[in-house]
């Protein structure tokens, strides 16, 4: 091969390279090293920051948020995957960099060790953004899947409904099931078989209200998104209410994890996702 056949091959192979994603380098000069995605260890600063119908709330230019499957004592995180893309965990590179504005409590910082780096955390609570918000002041994780909620300064969960704060929820298309009624945070919602519409009435209390916790609305608020007729609230008896569809009583599925897991439907032939008039969808 003459020197100008070999100067083609070498140009050639270059671009080839170059179209697979790989960063071309001149000789002698070491190739960069790439951060992994999601591990932007700029410094943090906290702040707290006026949420409407939420009160003060923790923010690093976005909210952040705590989950309730997580434990603060030991701090555990138990989102990954699939969460954890939804979810995206605080990674700081120590609690010294991160800073607290006026109305945080440094001392309540600290960090968590997980695959990705360290995880901020506050009073003991792992923290997060939420995908979905992309706007300073966004909180459209908040009360998600009735597990997560945005940070107070003192490391608390913020009031996910506060009274006369309306519930809202919406129909989205999610695969083969079509149009299904989720919370405003995407979250599925559930009837369950040995409930009744007509009068409405919970037959899940104890340890099935754990597993598929209802969706409750605080004293005097409204509900709100769907049809008016098709909307309402049954009181549990134990003094809360529950937000109905079609006369059903409507909850979450402690198993999903993310917005359109539908993880519940048809779990024990008795629990189905719902169309916006209360009928069971996908069956």
């Amino acid at each position: 091969m003459n020197r100008s056949a070999k100067l083609v091959l070498v140009a050639a192979l270059g671009t080839a390279l170059a179209a697979c994603g790989q960063a071309a380098t001149a000789p002698g000069v070491p190739a960069p090293v790439l951060a992994k995605a999601g591990t932007d260890l700029a410094a943090v600063v906290l702040e707290a920051v006026e949420a409407p119908a939420l009160g003060k709330i923790v923010s690093d230019g976005k909210t952040l948020y705590r989950f309730d499957k997580d434990t603060a004592k030991p701090p555990t995180s138990n989102c990954a995957g699939d969460c954890a893309t939804a979810w995206p965990p605080v990674l700081v590179s120590d609690v010294s960099a991160v800073s607290a504005a006026a109305g945080i409590d440094k001392s309540l910082l600290g960090t968590l060790a997980r695959p990705e780096g360290n995880q901020l955390t506050i009073a003991g609570w792992p923290a997060y953004h939420y995908s979905k918000d992309t706007t300073a002041g966004d909180v459209k994780g908040q009360g998600a899947g009735g597990t997560w909620f945005a940070f107070t300064p003192e490391g608390k969960k913020a009031s996910a409904q506060v009274p006369g704060a309306p519930v809202t929820v919406t129909v989205m298309k999610v695969g083969k099931l079509g149009p299904i009624v989720t919370d405003r945070g995407g979250m599925t919602l559930y009837r369950f078989d040995k409930d009744t519409a007509s009068p409405s009435k919970s037959n899940c209390a104890g340890d099935c209200a754990k597993k598929w916790p209802p969706l409750l609305v605080p004293a005097g608020a409204a509900v709100e998104g769907l049809d008016p007729a098709v909307l309402g609230t049954v009181d549990r008896g134990d003094g809360t209410r529950q937000v109905t569809v079609g006369g059903w009583p409507v909850y979450h599925f402690s198993e999903d994890k993310v917005p359109c897991d539908t993880k519940g439907q048809g779990v024990g032939g008795t629990w189905f996702t719902l169309t916006a008039t209360g009928k069971k969808a996908g069956v």
